[in-house]
């Protein structure tokens, strides 16, 4: 009778990850056995870490391309149902809130670095634009963040006035504006900078400071104010 093993026959034990990780720790395990413990299983054909490999291979081995993977995706992997594409998506996004956690620790944004580790989780891996605030106290301390619209593939529309309202209604002294380019490509484009000082220039009649614009890419950052550009 065949025994559903996380493997499967013809690999001896010390080559099993969840063994593995166990006797010498996660940080020693290669990705694909790192993803072959959350999917538990494989089919009769391709055994659980044969089936992991494909899966990072069909991602070039990039984790960055893995974590843009939707349910869809993962389900039309044999092997891999609903169960396990809900693991394996609960997981990548574990992955993706840490970075912010790390920052609302802190409890202030000091640098752009800290506004992108705040924001990424929330503008990563998106195949549409989207626009969001980082509301800020004074001294910098984090109030939160608020999504303020979302758009197409290379465009979103923003109200000032929206801006405005949610700027006032948090009592935030300072703010920095967020969206991204599912493109990838961090450069800004003419409507950005145009939209960057009529953002400013509203903020600054209520007299609400805006300390930066970041546009996040899924392996990066651009920041308006190293750039010179506030």
């Amino acid at each position: 009778m065949h025994k559903n093993k996380l493997i499967g026959s013809g690999h001896p034990a010390d080559e099993l990850p969840r063994e593995k990780m166990q006797r010498s720790g996660p940080e020693t395990l290669t990705d694909a056995e790192l993803l072959a413990i959350l999917l538990r299983s494989g089919t009769v054909r391709e055994n659980v870490l044969e089936l992991s490999q494909r899966i990072l291979a069909d991602c070039d081995g990039s984790l960055v391309t893995l974590s843009q993977k939707r349910m869809d995706d993962f389900l039309r992997y044999g092997g891999v149902g609903e169960a396990k594409a809900v693991t394996l998506m609960a997981a990548l996004e574990l992955g993706k809130r840490r970075r912010a956690s790390e920052v609302l620790l802190r409890k202030v944004i000091l640098n752009s670095a800290d506004a992108y580790e705040y924001i990424q989780d929330r503008l990563t891996d998106l195949d549409h634009e989207e626009f969001w605030l980082i509301l800020l106290k004074g001294s910098h301390e984090i109030i939160g963040k608020v999504r303020v619209s979302t758009g197409g593939s290379d465009a979103t529309v923003v109200d000032c006035k929206m801006v405005i309202k949610h700027l006032i209604m948090k009592n935030a002294a300072a703010f920095i504006v967020c969206h991204n380019h599912p493109s990838d490509s961090l450069s800004p484009s003419s409507q950005d900078r145009q939209l960057t000082q009529n953002m400013r220039s509203a903020a600054n009649l209520f007299e609400i400071r805006m300390l930066d614009h970041i546009i996040v890419g899924n392996q990066g950052y651009y920041s308006f104010k190293d750039e010179g550009l506030l």
